[in-house]
């Protein structure tokens, strides 16, 4: 009989799944811990917090605080893949304006770099931003 104990790792996918869950709870706390202090978000240039930000006080404040603070965002399913270049991770859902109460069906494309236990970089591609950022600006303005 061995005395060692086993230690159990996340693999990259099970990191990136962590985080989405704790993205469709809400839960904040549950998302800085899937995320590296000096983690890398490239969102699309159209939308309002769109751009490279570093850190995850930043990612926190700067695009699920954007994001919140415009729609309640549901997300409806989340895939995970696994290969040789990162995680590629698909999301679904609904954004729902605050101010009109206005729909939006939101799906996005991500490729995390996941390293040491937690997400390094993610490249986020959304399927239509040209809309979606003018959801934002309708939900903004208080228009449909």
């Amino acid at each position: 009989m061995s005395n060692q104990i086993e230690t159990v790792t996340e693999t990259p996918s099970d990191v990136v799944r962590g985080l989405y869950d704790a993205l469709s709870k809400g839960d904040v706390p549950g998302v800085l811990a899937k995320l590296d202090p000096d983690v890398i978000v490239d969102e699309p240039n159209q939308l309002p917090y769109g751009g490279v930000h570093q850190g995850r006080e930043v990612f926190v404040q700067s695009i699920l605080g954007t994001m919140m603070g415009y729609a309640n965002v549901d997300i409806t399913d989340a895939e995970v893949f696994e290969g040789p270049a990162g995680v590629i991770g698909t999301l679904t859902g609904t954004l729902t304006a605050h101010t009109t109460g206005e729909a939006f069906p939101l799906t996005m494309v991500e490729i995390h770099q996941v390293e040491d236990g937690t997400v390094r970089k993610i490249d986020v591609y959304t399927k239509n931003p040209h809309e979606l950022a003018a959801f934002y600006a309708r939900a903004e303005a208080g228009t449909r």
